[in-house]
Order: C-alpha cells, then sequence, then structure tokens
C-alpha cells in the first residue's frame, strides 16, 4: 500500500514540478511522511531532485548570468544550513522531525495562499541569513520551493530568472545535503530501494505538467495545488501532534477543521477576485 501511494503522489508531484518549476517535494514529503520516516525519505528524493533540478537549471541557463550576483550570497548560506540540518536530521528522532516538517511547511503554504507578495528592501542583507534558513529546512525536510518562491515572486523576478535563481538555489542545496547525507550515514538500502519506484512517476509527470500548463491558467493551478498541501500538511500536523502525544485528538482535529476553513476561505477569495471585471 505505502508503494503504491508513493508511486501515485510522486507521479502528481512530478506533474506539479513539470508545471510550475516547483513543488516536487512540498508535494510529495507531506503525504509519503504518513508511511516513512524522514531518515528513509530524505537520501531518495535529494538524489531524484538533484536530476530534476538539474534539468530545469539546464532550459534556464540563459538566465543564470541576470541572478547570479543576487544568489550567490544565498548559496554561502546554504554551506553552513545544511550542515546544521543534516546533523538536527541524524540524532533528532523521527517523530520529532516529522513534527518539525509540518509545523514548518504549514504557515509557509497558507501564506503563499494568503497572496502576501511585499518587496524586501534589504535584499543583500538577508541573503546569507535566508540561506541558512533554507539550507536547515531542506537538509530536514528536502523542501525549500514554497520560502523560495515565496522570496522571488516577493522580488518581482522575470519568469525565466525565477525558474534560473529556483534551479541555482536547489541544485545548489542538493548537492550539499547529498554530500553531507553521505558523510553521516543515512543512505540506506530502504531509501536506494525507493527509487526505482519513483523515477517512472517523474518521468512521465513531468512532461505531463509542461503539456497541461499550456491550457490552464498558471497561478490558478498553482492555488489549487497549494489547497490540497495545506490539507495534506495539516492532516499530517494532527496525526504526529496525537503520536508525540503533545495534544488531545479533540485539539488537533480543532486544528485540522480550522486550517480546512481557512484555506477554503482563502481559495475561494481568490477565485472571487479572478472574476472581478
Amino acid at each position: 500500500m505505502d508503494l503504491i501511494v508513493l508511486v501515485l503522489i510522486t507521479f502528481v508531484a512530478a506533474t506539479v514540478n513539470g508545471a510550475l518549476g516547483y513543488g516536487f517535494s512540498s508535494i510529495t514529503v507531506p503525504v509519503a511522511l504518513l508511511f516513512y520516516t524522514n531518515r528513509i525519505l530524505n537520501p531518495a528524493l535529494v538524489l531524484v531532485e538533484l536530476v530534476i533540478n538539474g534539468y530545469v537549471l539546464f532550459i534556464n541557463r540563459k538566465s543564470i548570468r541576470n541572478i547570479w550576483w543576487r544568489v550567490a550570497p544565498i548559496l554561502i548560506g546554504l554551506v553552513i544550513g545544511v550542515g546544521i540540518g543534516s546533523y538536527i536530521l541524524s540524532l533528532v528522532h523521527p517523530a520529532w522531525v516529522k513534527f518539525v516538517t509540518y509545523f514548518m511547511l504549514l504557515p509557509l503554504i497558507l501564506l503563499q495562499a494568503a497572496g502576501i507578495r511585499k518587496p524586501i528592501q534589504a535584499e543583500k542583507a538577508i541573503a546569507i541569513p535566508f540561506g541558512v534558513a533554507i539550507g536547515t529546512l531542506y537538509s530536514v525536510t528536502t523542501i525549500s520551493g514554497p520560502p523560495l518562491a515565496l522570496l522571488f515572486n516577493n522580488q518581482g523576478y522575470a519568469k525565466q530568472d525565477f525558474r534560473a535563481a529556483l534551479g541555482v538555489i536547489r541544485v545548489g542545496e542538493g548537492v550539499l545535503t547529498g554530500i553531507a547525507y553521505y558523510f553521516i550515514g543515512l543512505y540506506s538500502y530502504d531509501s536506494i530501494a525507493m527509487i526505482p519506484y519513483i523515477v517512472p512517476s517523474v518521468l512521465l509527470g513531468i512532461p505531463l505538467g509542461h503539456y497541461l500548463i499550456r491550457w490552464m491558467d498558471p497561478e490558478t493551478f498553482r492555488r489549487i495545488c497549494m489547497a490540497f498541501d495545506a490539507l495534506i500538511v495539516a492532516f499530517g500536523l494532527s496525526r504526529v501532534l496525537i503520536e508525540l502525544e503533545l495534544a488531545t485528538a479533540l485539539t488537533t482535529y480543532s486544528i485540522l477543521s480550522i486550517v480546512m476553513i481557512l484555506n477554503a476561505y482563502l481559495l475561494f477569495r481568490f477565485f472571487r477576485d479572478r472574476t472581478v471585471p
């Protein structure tokens, strides 16, 4: 059952990634963590994402020169952050890592869904600290797309520059995290054995995403994906809160209900505003 779910969710995630240029881990991880721990899941996803993001970077390579000096300080921060995150992953109990993953991901998704876009004036000043935070987040969760997309959208990156910037950062974090995982011994048989089940989904899903986005409004597609992701993350968070005995069932399902209502409102507001002439 777990492998069937893994194949299906990675296919959906690859389709989203093919359409938007990001989203593979942020769709895959919340669902897959219902069946696997981060220590098993992360190493497999890092290797798969290196190929995906390498492809994204390659097809947008002409825009690298436009964004290089803006993202280079973030890469410096990544080196520190990946070291911190990998160390945390190797020491902390898997259930607590799941909790951190869901807890950090949920507000990032809801912020994007709320459509909050305010350019950061001190972009250079926050670049290295942002890189540290992204490196830590990615090496613990293999997710960095939502905060990166939030930053680059806020800063008004053009479409090709946006994808090139994402590609540079995500390839950088993937290489660094892959090396860190190797040295702390996270690559196991169980992790590597997942890859053959993921690869066909990626090979089919990414071209499908490229095709579908030609017939859909990209922003509408993105918001529907975020609504789905928010529900899965909220459900995963409610489960892990019970597992860690941090809250009663009533409290966790209350949190889930609040997120569902907020998520529905944000989606309703989005479609309402799109129809206003």
